[in-house]
C-alpha cells in the first residue's frame, strides 16, 4: 500500500530534517552565499505547486466518477430487480466492476509526487543544517545586544534601515521566538533564553496561535532561565502560574516545593543578617545570596564590548572639535604620480591620530562587481591566526566568508593592486593576495590587531615578508544599517560607503606596531556588506616609507 499525501508530508519533513542535508555548512556567514538558497527555495516551491496541481487533478477525476456513481447507485438501489431488468444496465455493472473499479484504484495509486521528491532530493544536499540556524539565532542575538533592541522590535521587523525596504520585512511567529529561545538556552544563555520565551508567552497571549507549543512549556522555560539568574520570586511566580494552566505537571510541582523552600532560605538568611547589622552598627553588605549566575548578559570574553558596542551605534566618538577642524578634504597625486597629475584622487582625513584617510570612487561599479564574481565561488569561512600555533581557523567572533585573489587571475585584480601601490607609494609586490569578505547575518569581526605582535614571533613566518605595514580596505557595498569600521583604542568609527577605500599604518616608523590600530568590523544589522582589503607587508618598503626611531604617524 502507498502512502498517503499525509505520509508524503512526513517524508518531506524527514527530508528536510535529516542530518545529512548538507554538502556545505556556515551558509550564515555570508549574505552572498544565501541568495543562492532562495533561489534554490523558489525553484522547489515552483515544484512543490507542480505536483500539487498533478493531485488536483487526479482528485479531480476521482471526484467526477464519484459523482457519477453516486447518481447512478442512488437511482439503481431504489429498484434493484427493474434496474438490471435492463441488459445494458446489467452489462455496465459488470463492466464497471471487473474493469473501470481497476482503473480507478490504479488512478488513485499513481504516484505524481516522484518529481518533486526528486528535485527535493537532489537539492538538500545545498541545504543548510543546524549549525546554521543555531549561528543564524545567535547573530540576532548579537544584533540585539550590539545595537540595544529589544525582542519585539526584531519580532515586527522594524529595524533601523528597514524604512524603505518594507516589502522584505519580515516577522517572527511565536515559533520563531520559541525557537531563538531553545537555541539561547542550549547554550547556557539563560539571559536571551528568557527574553525571547517572553516575546513568545507575549505574542500568544496577544491571541497568536501556534502549532508547535503551548503556554505551559514557555512558562517551563521562563521559570528555570529567570531561576538560574538568581530571581527566586519571578521563578516561583511562573511555576505557579505554570501550575494554574496543568495541575499535573511533575516538573513544576518539585519545582515548587524546591522554590518555596529556597526563597524561605533566603528570607531567613537576610534577617540574620539584619540582625548581625544592627548589633555591629555596620552597613549591610549588597551582596546577592543567590550567585550561582547574575542577572543580565552572559560573562565576556571580550574586556572591551561595552566600548565596541558604542562605537558601532555611534556612541562614545572621541574627537573634539578643535581636532576636527584640522581634518580636511583634498585632491592628492601622491607628489605628482603620473597616473594622477591630471586626474588626482579624493583624499579625506577621517582619523588624525592614529592617521585614517579615505580615497572616495577610486574604483568603478564595473570593477567590484567583476571582483564579486570572481570570489564568489570561491567564498570560504573567513579565518583568524592562532597567535600560539600560527595555524588559520575559524573564529566566532569572525563571522564572514572570504576568497584571495591574486593579480595574473584577472587584469581587474592586477589594476586594482596597481591602484594600490600607485596611491600609497607602497611596494604590493609582497603584499598579501587582494582578499574579498562577505559577511553573513549579523556579520562582524570583533576587535584584533592586523599586525603581528610581539608575542607572536611567527604570525607570518611563513610568508617571508615581514610584518604588516599596512591596510586597505575597500568598501564594494553601501551597508543600510550597522557594519562599520571602528577603533576601539582611539574611538573613531568609519562608514562603508561604496567605492571608497580607507588607508592606515598598523606599524610605526620605527617598525614597532602601533596599537592604537586595533579595529573590528560591526555586525550588519541590515544589508549586504562586501568589503576587500590589501595586507602589506614590510618588506619591500626601505626605500618607500623610510625607518625612523620615533613612534608617531
Amino acid at each position: 500500500m502507498r502512502p498517503s499525501i499525509v505520509g508524503w508530508w512526513a517524508l518531506i519533513h524527514c527530508v528536510l530534517c535529516s542530518p545529512l542535508l548538507s554538502a556545505h555548512s556556515d551558509f550564515f556567514t555570508s549574505i552572498g552565499h544565501m541568495t543562492d538558497l532562495l533561489f534554490t527555495e523558489k525553484d522547489l516551491v515552483i515544484s512543490l505547486k507542480d505536483y500539487i496541481r498533478a493531485e488536483e487533478n487526479k482528485l479531480e477525476q476521482v471526484k467526477k466518477w464519484a459523482d457519477k456513481l453516486d447518481v447512478l447507485t442512488a437511482s439503481a438501489t431504489q429498484d434493484p430487480e427493474g434496474f438490471l431488468g435492463h441488459p445494458v444496465n446489467a452489462f455496465k455493472l459488470m463492466k464497471r466492476l471487473n474493469t473501470e473499479w481497476g482503473e480507478l484504484e490504479s488512478l488513485v495509486l499513481t504516484d505524481v509526487s516522484d518529481g518533486f521528491i526528486s528535485n527535493l532530493t537532489i537539492q538538500r544536499q545545498y541545504f543548510p543544517n543546524d549549525d546554521d540556524q543555531i549561528g543564524a539565532g545567535k547573530a540576532l542575538m548579537r544584533l540585539q545586544d550590539t545595537y540595544k533592541l529589544d525582542t519585539n522590535t526584531i519580532s515586527t521587523g522594524e529595524l533601523p534601515g528597514t524604512s524603505l525596504a518594507v516589502s522584505s520585512r519580515s516577522t517572527l511567529t511565536v515559533d520563531d521566538c520559541y525557537d531563538l529561545g531553545k537555541i539561547a538556552y542550549s547554550e547556557a544563555d539563560y539571559y536571551h533564553t528568557e527574553l525571547w520565551m517572553g516575546q513568545a508567552i507575549k505574542q500568544l497571549a496577544q491571541g497568536e496561535e501556534s502549532t508547535t507549543v503551548d503556554t505551559v512549556t514557555i512558562l517551563d522555560y521562563l521559570s528555570y532561565s529567570v531561576y538560574q539568574q538568581g530571581e527566586l520570586e519571578r521563578a516561583l511566580e511562573y511555576t505557579k502560574r505554570l501550575l494554574k494552566l496543568d495541575p499535573a505537571h511533575q516538573r513544576a510541582n518539585g519545582n515548587l516545593k524546591y522554590f518555596e523552600y529556597q526563597l524561605g532560605k533566603q528570607k531567613k538568611a537576610e534577617e540574620k543578617e539584619k540582625e548581625k547589622e544592627k548589633k555591629e552598627g555596620a552597613e549591610r553588605d549588597k551582596r546577592e545570596l543567590k550567585t550561582e549566575t547574575s542577572k543580565g548578559r552572559p560573562a565576556d570574553y571580550l574586556p572591551e564590548r561595552k566600548k565596541y558596542e558604542q562605537l558601532c551605534r555611534g556612541e562614545g566618538l572621541k574627537m573634539t572639535p578643535r581636532r576636527q577642524s584640522r581634518l580636511f578634504c583634498r585632491y592628492y597625486d601622491n607628489s605628482r604620480h603620473p597616473m594622477y597629475v591630471i586626474g588626482p584622487v579624493k583624499e579625506e582625513d577621517e582619523w588624525d591620530r592614529p592617521r585614517i584617510v579615505r580615497y572616495h570612487n577610486i574604483v568603478s561599479e564595473k570593477e567590484m562587481e567583476k571582483v564579486k564574481e570572481l570570489a564568489k565561488p570561491r567564498l570560504r569561512r573567513a579565518t583568524i591566526s592562532n597567535p600560539v600555533t600560527g595555524v588559520l581557523e575559524t573564529a566566532h567572533y569572525r563571522i564572514s566568508k572570504s576568497a584571495w585573489l591574486a593579480a595574473y587571475e584577472h587584469p581587474v585584480v592586477d589594476k586594482i593592486n596597481q591602484r594600490i601601490q600607485d596611491i600609497t607609494g607602497l611596494d604590493v609586490t609582497t603584499a598579501e593576495e587582494l582578499q574579498v569578505a562577505n559577511y553573513g547575518v549579523g556579520g562582524q569581526y570583533e576587535p584584533h590587531f592586523d599586525f603581528g605582535r610581539k608575542d607572536e614571533p611567527d604570525a607570518f613566518k611563513e610568508l617571508g615578508t615581514g610584518n604588516r605595514i599596512a591596510t586597505w580596505l575597500l568598501y564594494m557595498s553601501d551597508v543600510a544599517s550597522g557594519g562599520a569600521t571602528v577603533f576601539t583604542d582611539v574611538g573613531a568609527a568609519v562608514v562603508p560607503k561604496k567605492g571608497t577605500a580607507v588607508f592606515w599604518y598598523n606599524l610605526y616608523p620605527s617598525g614597532e606596531g602601533d596599537y592604537r590600530t586595533r579595529h573590528a568590523a560591526c555586525p550588519v544589522l541590515v544589508g549586504n556588506k562586501w568589503v576587500s582589503n590589501k595586507w602589506i607587508h614590510e618588506r619591500g618598503q626601505e626605500f618607500r616609507r623610510r625607518c625612523g626611531l620615533e613612534e608617531t604617524a
